[in-house]
């Protein structure tokens, strides 16, 4: 299709070369050569008579005009994405789409078992791509490469809609046998054994928790890291260390684990878990039902730890 002269296919190319910077990266995103990708870019030089990437030492730069296009050029290709997906008479019973959503493992455990259950009954067609999270999760939200996103509230992007879902708070875990600690745990104690921690992404970001820890001035001994929170209660079997984590996952490995757990002894901010998506998916019936359905899941999950007692919450 052409619109005053221009090409409107090649507004794909256009966007990903302005997202990437790069006529190889570009290509790579595009699934085309990058001899393909370097030709789209010339034509559309050609047309807007501007170099849209210039090359700056070693690295490749948008123009003026370049960064004028990349935010409006966006915006068609997901509201031209929206459009064609979307389906006015949506009946989850019969629908066919695919999702894809960004969590942690936690999150998985914890709250998307149950959604993925919820599907197989209620939306059969539905397929779900859970996905780990990396540390351009915000950028992918942006590009529209991602339907959903579920994280801490202190990640959440202010540029797309959100939702809370649920709060957590967190536990310490021991092995069962260990003669490191006895019936209390408290601060010094805490602080003299070994931890067990998460750490995330190439760049082994580290979790909120240990962030939240860190700033408090407390120091922890971090012997051992893993780039998961479900294998944390695992890795303090058979040792004297402990691992923080979630209470609702600790409650969850305690029941199949020799594991005790004990109440962090000090103040720690409750970890508030957001859903997030592009806001140009809010008038979409289908997203809109699946994201209705995470949030009552997350609901219905939450009032079930709501009715445990104390005690029944704490195993010491």
């Amino acid at each position: 299709m052409k619109l005053g002269h221009f090409d409107l296919n090649l507004l794909v190319a256009l966007d990903a070369l302005l997202d990437t910077r790069s006529v190889t990266r570009a290509s790579e995103r595009l699934h085309i050569g990058a001899s393909a990708t370097s030709s789209a870019l010339g034509r559309l030089r050609e047309y807007f008579g501007d170099d849209l990437l210039t090359q700056v030492g070693r690295r490749m730069e948008l123009t003026p005009l370049g960064k004028a296009l990349a935010k409006p050029v966006k915006e068609i290709l997901l509201s031209v994405q929206s459009t064609v997906i979307a389906r006015p008479d949506f009946d989850p019973a019969d629908a066919k789409r695919d999702f894809t959503i960004r969590a942690s493992d936690y999150l998985t455990t914890v709250l998307l078992v149950s959604v993925v259950q919820r599907l197989q009954r209620e939306a059969p067609g539905i397929k779900l791509h859970i996905a780990n999270m990396t540390d351009d999760v915000n950028q992918q939200l942006d590009r529209g490469e991602i339907d959903f996103v579920i994280y801490p509230s202190a990640g959440v992007s202010q540029r797309h809609a959100s939702s809370v879902l649920f709060e957590d708070t967190y536990s310490c875990v021991v092995w069962a046998d260990s003669d490191a600690v006895g019936a209390k745990l408290d601060v010094d104690l805490y602080q003299r054994l070994g931890h067990v921690a998460a750490t995330f992404g190439d760049s082994r970001r580290m979790s909120f928790e240990t962030l939240a820890i860190a700033e408090m001035g407390l120091q922890r001994s971090i012997e051992v890291t893993t780039n998961n929170f479900n294998t944390l209660p695992q890795l303090v079997v058979g040792t004297s260390r402990v691992a923080t984590i979630h209470t609702r996952l600790a409650e969850i490995y305690a029941k199949y684990l020799p594991l005790r757990i004990f109440p962090v002894p000090f103040p720690l901010p409750p970890l508030i878990e957001v859903l997030q998506w592009h806001e140009i998916n809010d008038n979409d019936p289908a997203h809109r039902w699946l994201r209705d359905l995470i949030k009552e899941q997350a609901a219905v999950q939450g009032a079930s730890v709501r009715k445990r007692s104390p005690i029944d919450k704490i195993k010491t």
